[in-house]
Parts: structure tokens; C-alpha cells; sequence
């Protein structure tokens, strides 16, 4: 995708989607199922804070010499959302279902806000200071 803000909103909503198949796998009453499609979320949240934290924001701040700012803010919250996830994934290995859903309604609500800022945000900045290095950045997306 051509910027930014394209790839990576485009991703956030590639996440919610396998979010809605941890639900409707729950709701079916398949607690296998919604587990492995808990760790393909889990997963796929991972690789995405991960690029952000390697590769994106560290990419911004050298273009911006904003260290403390807005990457700082992001990284603080993709902490405190893997700290839920963590605990969701404990939920789930021990078979309560219910309790991860319950957790996940508190990551979803993290994530909304946090989306948000970077998508109205930090993705429009970094498309604004790093659009000739965008190619090169995707190119480090990680694989999962």
C-alpha cells in the first residue's frame, strides 16, 4: 500500500476481523477454536506493535527528533495491551473462555483509543516525514 496510514489502518482492521473470530467461535461454544483463533490475534497484534516499536517509530523519531512524544505515548499502550493480552492467554490455556472474553472487552476498548490516535495522528505524520523511506519501511514487516 502506497503510505502509512493505508498499511497500518488497513492491518488494525485485518485485527478487529480476527478479534470477530475469536467471538464468534466462543458464541458457537467452541472453546478449541476460539483458542487457536485467539493465538492467530495474539499473533497478529504482536507483529504489528512489533513493527511499529522496530521499525516505524524509531524511523519517525529519527526524521522528527521527537523522542518523547507521541511514539513514547503508543509504546506505553501497546505495554499495557499486552499486558491484557497476556492475561487472556492464560484465560484461554486454562479453559476459561468466558473470563478471556471478558478481558477482551477491556482490550477493546484500549484499542479503539489507541487506533484512533494513530490513525487521525501519528500515521499522518508519518506519512508526512517518511514517505520516501515508506517502501523500504514495509518491506521490514515482519512475517508470521
Amino acid at each position: 500500500m502506497s503510505s502509512a496510514t493505508m498499511f497500518l489502518t488497513r492491518d488494525h482492521q485485518d485485527c478487529d476481523a480476527l478479534w470477530a473470530e475469536v467471538e464468534a467461535a466462543a458464541e458457537a461454544g467452541d472453546p478449541a477454536r476460539a483458542r487457536a483463533r485467539f493465538d492467530n490475534f495474539h499473533g497478529a497484534m504482536e507483529r504489528h506493535f512489533t513493527f511499529e516499536e522496530k521499525t516505524l517509530f524509531p524511523a519517525f523519531e529519527e526524521a522528527t527528533g521527537m523522542r518523547g512524544g507521541p511514539t513514547h505515548v503508543m509504546r506505553h499502550e501497546h505495554a499495557q495491551m499486552r499486558q491484557v493480552l497476556a492475561a487472556m492467554a492464560e484465560a484461554f490455556a486454562n479453559g476459561d473462555v468466558d473470563l478471556a472474553l471478558d478481558q477482551g472487552d477491556t482490550l477493546l476498548m484500549l484499542i479503539q483509543q489507541h487506533n484512533l490516535k494513530e490513525e487521525r495522528m501519528l500515521y499522518p505524520a508519518c506519512d508526512a516525514h517518511l514517505s520516501q523511506a515508506w517502501p523500504h519501511l514495509r518491506g521490514a514487516w515482519p512475517v508470521l
